[in-house]
């Protein structure tokens, strides 16, 4: 399986302690993924997109928990399909799918059904584990994330703008940065960072995913260290050969066309000392002098040299 299915996985397996967050999980399966029957302005029937059986197994765990009753698909009524989506009935007409949506606030006291297209209500989220439950079932009917060997990549797909504007409240509730972009016709919220991914994770509850994701962004970053420290050290041993290459052909010029007998003591003992030892560093060739030199001498008697070769040129 993917990372993505790993994730919906542990999080379809959990499930809210207290009945306010249960609502809340309700309301984001049926926020994100139903649709709701009226007939005269009043709702009939509720009913779940079924593509993914762990979205339907959570839902009606999470009715008979919440609720008290257990329930099933309404195998003597069809499937429906609206705006080229197939949707089956999950709760019909009568006490419990008015108490459900009313609960999650999706219709209000007088039976009229709030737009999804206005996203939750900010009732249903109120408190903080709230927020949490919500945005993880949330995530488990329209979210996803990418393989982080990768990149570092979580969206959510909503149908409606103010739906992802207010997932999008939610998430940036626990400091998480959370952008939407326009795709097609739907709006897409989306966490970059691998920190932000991090985060989120551990706000769904999703810690065997959370952890699997750390490890692998401490390897990643383990090797990314190590490639930079590499390309470093191939960048400084390059410029140091390149250096050497280039004093030695400037002394050998002296040498062929000047003379080493025409120097000055302290500079013919260091072009003689580099031509004996190419590959030597400059502070190596300091020690090679009499008396010792460090660095910064060492370097200056070589740049001395390298302007009478250009001037002989």
């Amino acid at each position: 399986m993917s990372f993505s299915s790993d994730v919906k996985e542990e999080l379809a397996k959990r499930i809210g302690a207290s009945r306010h967050c249960r609502l809340a999980e309700i309301a984001a399966i049926v926020n994100s993924t139903g649709y709701v029957e009226l007939k005269n302005g009043k709702p009939i029937m509720l009913y779940l997109q079924p593509d993914n059986e762990a979205v339907i197994r959570k839902f009606f765990t999470l009715i008979k928990k919440a609720f008290n009753i257990g329930t099933s698909f309404l195998e003597e009524s069809p499937d429906i399909k609206v705006n080229g989506r197939v949707y089956r009935p999950v709760l019909g007409e009568g006490e419990l799918l008015e108490s459900c949506l009313k609960a999650i606030r999706v219709i209000d006291g007088d039976g009229n059904l709030r737009p999804f297209e206005e996203g939750v209500s900010p009732l249903i989220t109120g408190k903080s584990c709230c927020k949490r439950a919500f945005i993880r079932d949330s995530f488990l009917c329209i979210g996803s994330i990418s393989d982080p060997n990768k990149g570092y990549h979580l969206e959510f797909v909503c149908d409606y703008e103010n739906q992802a504007i207010r997932l999008q409240e939610i998430i940036e509730s626990f400091d998480i940065e959370a952008r939407i972009v326009r795709r097609k016709k739907y709006f897409v919220l989306y966490v970059k960072e691998g920190s932000g991914i991090v985060d989120l994770l551990n706000i769904m509850e999703a810690p065997i995913s959370l952890m699997n994701l750390e490890n692998l962004r401490i390897v990643k970053e383990m090797r990314n260290s190590i490639n930079r420290r590499v390309n470093c050290e191939v960048a400084n041993i390059t410029k140091t050969v390149n250096a050497a290459t280039k004093q030695i052909e400037d002394i050998t010029y002296i040498r062929d066309f000047y003379g080493f007998n025409r120097l000055q003591e302290s500079l013919r003992e260091m072009a003689e000392v580099r031509l004996e030892h190419p590959d030597a560093t400059l502070l190596e060739l300091g020690k090679y002098l009499d008396p010792p030199v460090g660095k910064s001498g060492v370097n200056h008697r070589l740049r001395k040299l390298s302007e009478l070769a250009d001037k002989l040129r």
